[in-house]
């Protein structure tokens, strides 16, 4: 009873503001529809035959030892890239933050370069160096049958490619453990071995095991990587659910080993948000933070600056290769210096970068602004099924996408919603499947602005559009300009759910660094990505100039 009378009260709440009821309908609508309506799409085919519930498919997949190994693969790739990125990422965020190194801020621009890049090109540089023509394996130490396909060569890829998301989580972790609680425990007597365990660790244990579930969910959905390095005796249930569909035209089969692949995406979702993102320890006492750096002998310093310098060596190396192969003739026989891969891409893909470039851009200010919107609507108001718009909207997120892909093609392939190879699908897709991130950026940066200034704003006369667009959207700028970036990077660099979307009126630059790759033209390939790192780096400095000029010009109308 107590609950309907909750309930009764927010409705009729709600029922006073018709603006913000019509925006939370037509946000439900538009999640149905671009976001539930595919997945059960997805779920229909995979469960029905001949118009009636059934499990052949499933049988006919669980009964196929090939597709079974493929599911046992991409579970032991996922834990491995989780538990050596965590590991990884944590070394490295502990030393920036507890010791005295020098070059710092050079270690964490380092750090972050995966992240501009496309998530696959970790992939082709690891095949030119380490692949049959590698620099390092045939060119150095001639040897050519270094296992560059399969388990080894694709764990290196995923973990450089995710590296940058366990470091940036587990950096605020860190740098929000007061130092004082160390000196505290010196003052005790306690020794560099004890602090770490007793206090270091299992205060960042909830972010290492949020950090985990993360790269576990985003391996998992990795596309890119196993395309090209899983080979065929190394399946991933990812590149299966691609070929069943693009190759044996089986699209019954590829449904069911996305929903395969869906299960424990979602498992790791739900344990990350709803338990693990819940367990924090706050350690901000209101005293000051400052503390000599003691909790890492001089020894070890330098054990640890040695170990990040080689993380960071061979991130660099990763990335100049790719640069370096752009201008070489063809790479791993013929390493003279030449413009010409560069003439070939602007002949072969400039179409492909015309529609990237159109897609990007417009996809990218309407999935931030629709994040900021959703945040505000989540922080800020109160109404029916609230918890419920929350996960349906960050539902993308766990959503491995292949599966996106596979919905979009059941759902819009036929009237009234025939958008299949279209550019409005494509947009879309891009929207819905990053809005997460505006969501969780606008929600973060909300919790942290007092409430009393909008209902200041409220008792003065303003409705919700005046409060949302004159307080509210100014205040989360940082969050909407990150959400920007974000959402313009991964529109630039997707490749797992636009691989089935793309068309002969629409194609994608990733998908023509695969097709180069795939056909042996890495050089082609290298020159394809240098055009689509300096698109981004353009687009972010553009960003970060206009930024700097709108601040600049709210300071000077302050004063």
């Amino acid at each position: 009873m107590a609950i309907s009378e909750e309930y009764r009260n927010k409705l009729k709440k709600l029922i006073k503001n018709p603006i913000i009821m019509l925006l939370i309908i037509a946000i439900f609508l538009l999640i149905a529809l671009f976001i539930i309506f595919p997945l059960i799409k997805v779920l229909q085919i995979s469960f029905t035959n001949d118009g009636k519930f059934s499990l052949d498919v499933y049988k006919e997949v669980f009964g196929n030892s090939y597709m079974r190994q493929g599911f046992f693969n991409s579970l032991l790739i996922a834990g491995l890239t989780a538990l050596i990125g965590t590991f990884l990422g944590f070394i490295f965020a502990y030393t920036l933050n507890r010791t005295d190194i020098p070059f710092k801020k050079i270690f964490k621009t380092i750090a972050v370069i995966p992240m501009v890049f496309p998530p696959f090109i970790g992939a082709l540089a690891i095949i030119m160096l380490f692949g049959f023509n590698g620099l390092i394996t045939a060119k150095i130490f001639g040897v050519r049958n270094f296992p560059v396909y399969g388990l080894w060569g694709l764990m290196i890829a995923q973990i450089v490619s995710f590296f940058p998301v366990a470091f940036i989580t587990l950096d605020g972790v860190i740098s929000t453990i007061s130092p004082t609680l160390e000196d505290a425990a010196f003052n005790l007597k306690a020794n560099r071995k004890q602090v770490f365990f007793k206090i270091i660790l299992p205060l960042s244990v909830p972010g290492i095991a949020s950090t985990m579930l993360v790269l576990f969910i985003e391996s998992l959905a990795d596309f890119g990587n196993p395309l090209i390095l899983a080979g065929s005796r190394f399946p991933v249930l990812s590149v299966q659910a691609y070929l069943q569909i693009t190759g044996m035209f089986d699209l019954k089969s590829g449904a069911a080993l996305a929903v395969w692949l869906l299960l424990p995406s979602l498992i790791a979702f739900i344990v990350q948000k709803y338990w693990v993102g819940k367990k924090k320890y706050i350690t901000v006492t209101g005293k000051p933070n400052t503390s000599t750096l003691k909790s890492v002998g001089p020894v070890m310093k330098w054990v640890l600056f040695a170990v990040i310098t080689v993380i960071s060596l061979f991130i660099l190396l990763i990335y100049l290769t790719i640069f370096w192969g752009a201008f070489t003739k063809v790479w791993g026989m013929n390493n003279q210096i030449t413009f010409e891969n560069f003439k070939y891409v602007f002949d072969v893909g400039a179409e492909s970068i015309k529609d990237t470039l159109l897609i990007a851009l417009t996809s990218t200010p309407i999935s931030a602004l629709l994040g900021m919107v959703i945040a505000f609507l989540i922080v800020r108001k109160t109404f029916p099924l609230k918890r419920t718009m929350e996960f349906t909207s960050l539902l993308n997120f766990a959503v491995p996408g292949t599966v996106i892909g596979i919905g979009y093609i059941l759902a819009f392939n036929s009237k009234p919603l025939m958008l299949t190879g279209t550019f409005i699908i494509l947009v879309i897709n891009f929207v819905f499947r990053y809005v997460p991130v505006g969501i969780q950026s606008g929600v973060a940066l909300l919790g942290q602005i007092d409430p009393a200034i909008e209902e200041a704003a409220y008792t003065l006369g303003a409705d919700d559009k005046t409060v949302f667009s004159k307080i509210t959207l100014p205040l989360i700028t940082p969050a909407f300009f990150s959400a920007l970036v974000y959402s313009f990077v991964r529109s630039m660099t997707a490749i797992s759910a636009a691989i089935f979307l793309v068309s002969a009126n629409w194609n994608l630059m990733t998908v023509q660094i695969l097709s180069q790759s795939d056909s042996g033209r890495l050089s082609e390939a290298c020159a394809f990505s240098v055009i689509l790192i300096i698109i981004i780096f353009a687009f972010m400095g553009i960003l970060k100039l206009f930024l700097k000029n709108k601040i600049s010009l709210v300071n000077s109308n302050q004063r």
